[in-house]
């Protein structure tokens, strides 16, 4: 214990000199080995770890250190010395400072190989889970204005107000003319707010005062039926000129079918209140997923990426192996997508989902599309999948789409006890999706196949999809 105990000092001492050495502000030439899940470059100076924004594997780089810990050091890249093939000239003017995007820097192709390692080491390092298939990332042919929702801050500069998207790690705003990856009704939405309150000078909120009225203005631009909502997040329950505000809306974009107020007179992070007023139009806009439409209002749970949605649906079907003889649990089921695309090959399809608000949207959904073999269920899964197994109520097939935290012991173990020939996990966290397939495959599962989707391109983000069936089946 001794010898150990003294390795362990002799160790933090030798971390400790090289503290000495790595300074912040300290420009140092690293080369690049590997990349970690945030999307950073990752090298050693003399065996201290240095994560590098801006940097790729293979690279040499001259790095300014901006962060020193105990164990490792931030830098951000200065200078390429030796750049990647894969290396490419970022295409938005404010990259660099805005925390909407970090793999600019890269090739689109490069993107998907990243996020492809992602799973991969994930499913490695943290489930244990060796010679599991998984796929290339599924990617979008265009990966440009795929956003169809859009939450834009507002806030004064030199006595002007500005509108645009926060810095990394900040409330600061970093203004732009347009954004990359935004529809574009989105932007054209914010530039004519911007115009009209800084000409009737509208108050704009202050987050450390608490006065001011305008916080964010949220879009939501539908993809297949182009259908816009605009929604004003105010500190308070008017707006000033509220009409005249709708009629140049309208009049520069037609396709508004929806304008709300949002009432969020909290000091909170969060963006959206708790309170909607219909300002103008229908209570929702409408867009479609395959051959599905779907009703999307204010609060509604509705994926980012409606053309990825659809690959990534898509993909969980295949998975399923319907033959029309299955009764099928859609755990976290949200406004119904995944359990209305089940429910095509599916002879019964269960949703649960504990927003009382979404479990709405869901039902409204299935009666817009006729569907009848879908009953959805509100209350937390944890406690109502056990209500149904004591029912006699029992899954051939059980999709999850938890939220990032994955799913809770207490569910994973219900899912064992029950048996399903077949489980599909839809995934938007692949350190917690490796957690819980390491946990079904000690339950009498294997891990089939994983499909990790692009949804959200140009950023470290990386969704999936994995093909779970029992050993006894």
């Amino acid at each position: 214990m001794l010898v150990k105990e003294n390795n362990r000092l002799l160790s933090n001492e030798f971390i400790e000199v090289i503290q000495m050495d790595i300074l912040k502000g300290q420009q140092i030439n690293i080369e690049i080995t590997g990349m970690n899940h945030e999307g950073q470059g990752v090298g050693k100076v003399r065996g201290f770890t240095v994560f590098v924004d801006g940097a790729m594997t293979g690279e040499v780089v001259s790095v300014e250190i901006v962060q020193v810990k105990k164990t490792y050091a931030v830098g951000l890249a200065r200078e390429i010395l030796r750049a990647s093939h894969e290396r490419a000239l970022p295409f938005c003017p404010v990259y660099e400072k805005c925390g909407g995007c970090s793999l600019q820097h890269m090739t689109y192709r490069e993107t998907l190989k990243f996020k492809e390692g992602v799973v991969r080491d994930n499913l490695e390092r943290i489930g244990k889970l060796k010679n599991v298939k998984i796929l290339p990332t599924l990617g979008m042919e265009e990966p440009f204005h795929y956003r169809n929702k859009a939450q834009f801050p507002f806030g004064m500069k030199g006595g002007r107000p500005i509108s645009g998207l926060y810095a990394k790690k900040s409330h600061n705003i970093v203004e732009f003319l347009e954004c990359a990856i935004q529809k574009e009704e989105n932007d054209k939405v914010r530039r004519v707010v911007e115009a009209f309150v800084d000409e009737y000078r509208v108050p704009i909120y202050d987050e450390e005062t608490e006065e001011g009225l305008l916080r964010h203005v949220y879009v939501r631009a539908a993809n297949v039926t182009q259908e816009v909502m605009v929604v004003f997040v105010v500190n308070g329950k008017t707006f000033p000129r509220l009409n005249d505000l709708i009629q140049i809306l309208t009049q520069n974009i037609p396709a508004i079918k929806s304008i709300y107020l949002n009432v969020n007179t909290k000091k909170t992070n969060i963006i959206m209140g708790d309170e909607n007023i219909l300002a103008y139009g229908r209570e929702f806009i409408v867009d479609d997923i395959g051959k599905f439409k779907f009703e999307i209002s204010p609060n509604s749970f509705f994926q980012v990426n409606p053309l990825q949605t659809e690959v990534l649906y898509g993909k969980a079907l295949e998975y399923a192996k319907l033959t029309g003889e299955e009764t099928v649990f859609d755990l976290y089921s949200g406004i119904g997508t995944i359990a209305l695309f089940l429910s095509q090959k599916a002879k019964k399809v269960y949703g649960v989902e504990v927003v009382k608000e979404a479990v709405e949207d869901a039902n409204r959904n299935k009666m817009l599309n006729g569907v009848k073999n879908v009953e959805f269920i509100e209350g937390d899964v944890q406690k109502e999948i056990p209500r149904l197994y004591e029912k006699g109520i029992k899954a051939d097939l059980v999709v999850v789409d938890p939220p990032r935290k994955g799913c809770d012991e207490e569910l994973l173990d219900t899912i064992i006890e029950m048996k399903p020939k077949r489980i599909v996990y839809v995934s938007c966290n692949p350190s917690t999706l490796a957690r819980d397939l390491a946990y079904l495959e000690r339950g009498g599962y294997k891990t089939m196949e994983v499909q990790p989707v692009d949804m959200f391109p140009w950023t470290r983000h990386v969704e999936s999809v994995t093909l779970i069936e029992a050993l006894n089946s």
